[in-house]
């Protein structure tokens, strides 16, 4: 195991070299003009001032210098400075990234613990009145898109019944509490832990349903063994591998953020953060960003693989 993890780091040196050579380019290719962010509108279009911005920000300089020196910067952990704002990308990422993780991670959780547990129950169940219901709460999840339900659960929970905020982390001018902060965070976690639940759901059940039917699994019925532990301990743990994959497949989405989500509860996260800097062609912080997300899926490609090995003795790295 401890080689293939050290080969797998390997092989994701020259992968991260190409994702910086895309997240470059394609930043390259994109309309517009750079300086522009770096000049304020009540300035007007001063040619002077441009070119000694562009000199300035080394924007004169041909494509591939640029790209190295970004390159040597990114190497020392160094993302730049914001061309809106003049804050380093490194502080404004580090605390969208926070409060994404606790908006997505507070999701996922609810997705696994509702989710998984469902989809089980759904496929003991095949074909009962239970299993129909709960394959239409699946459907419904899935196939609603995340800002109508985000304007629904804001109309409806916010403005008339008044049960929760319509917006924000915390209530403005007022001192930080937990509860207050549970308070913003129930209802766009709960939004966005809905379709955890659905897809977690139809996983579940698609997956049990290929192992119930085992041999494996009549012979532990056999034996005498109690439900939960045949349930549990034999036919689960062997449809693991599928729901490992989508739930690998969810942590890019913990540092990514939610986009629609976020902007819709205000939620200064990174999803509204990417937002905000492809509104005012903040290159740097979309450079930034893009790099950060796309390392975050190579690490939770690996991550998933370790996971399998443990959750099942059969799968083995050489």
């Amino acid at each position: 195991m401890g080689a293939y993890i050290l080969r797998r780091l390997l092989i994701n040196i020259p992968v991260l070299f190409g994702i910086t050579i895309l997240v470059f380019g394609f930043l390259l290719l994109a309309p517009g003009d750079p300086v522009s962010a770096y000049i304020k509108p009540e300035l007007g279009d001063n040619p002077a001032l441009r070119e000694a911005l562009r000199k300035e920000l080394g924007l004169d300089q041909p494509p591939p210098i640029r790209y190295m020196r970004w390159l040597g910067m990114v190497l020392q952990g160094d993302l730049g400075y914001r061309a809106v704002g003049g804050q380093r990308v490194n502080e404004v990422i580090g605390y969208a990234l926070r409060n994404s993780m606790v908006l997505m991670g507070t999701a996922l959780t609810i997705g696994c613990l509702v989710g998984i547990p469902l989809g089980i129950i759904s496929a003991l169940r095949q074909y009962s009145r239970l299993d129909f219901a709960l394959t239409a709460l699946a459907f419904f999840g899935i196939s609603t898109p995340s800002f109508l339900l985000g304007l629904g659960g804001l109309y409806v929970f916010g403005l008339r019944l008044g049960l929760v905020p319509i917006g924000g982390m915390t209530t403005p001018s007022q001192p930080f509490s937990m509860i207050d902060f549970l308070h913003h965070l129930l209802l766009p976690a709960s939004i966005l832990g809905l379709a955890y639940i659905a897809i977690l759901m139809r996983y579940t059940r698609s997956a049990m349903l290929d192992v119930i039917h085992n041999t494996y699994v009549t012979t532990a019925r056999a034996k005498g063994l109690r439900e939960r532990t045949v349930v549990v301990a034999h036919a689960f743990r062997n449809a693991l591998i599928p729901i490992l994959t989508v739930i690998g497949l969810a942590l890019p989405d913990m540092i990514g953020g939610a986009v629609i989500t976020e902007t819709i509860f205000t939620w200064p996260g990174m999803g509204s953060l990417f937002v905000e800097g492809v509104a005012g062609r903040d290159y740097p912080l979309i450079q930034g960003i893009s790099l950060f997300v796309a390392m975050t899926v190579l690490l939770a490609n690996l991550l998933t693989d370790i996971a399998y090995s443990l959750a099942d003795p059969r799968v083995r790295y050489n």
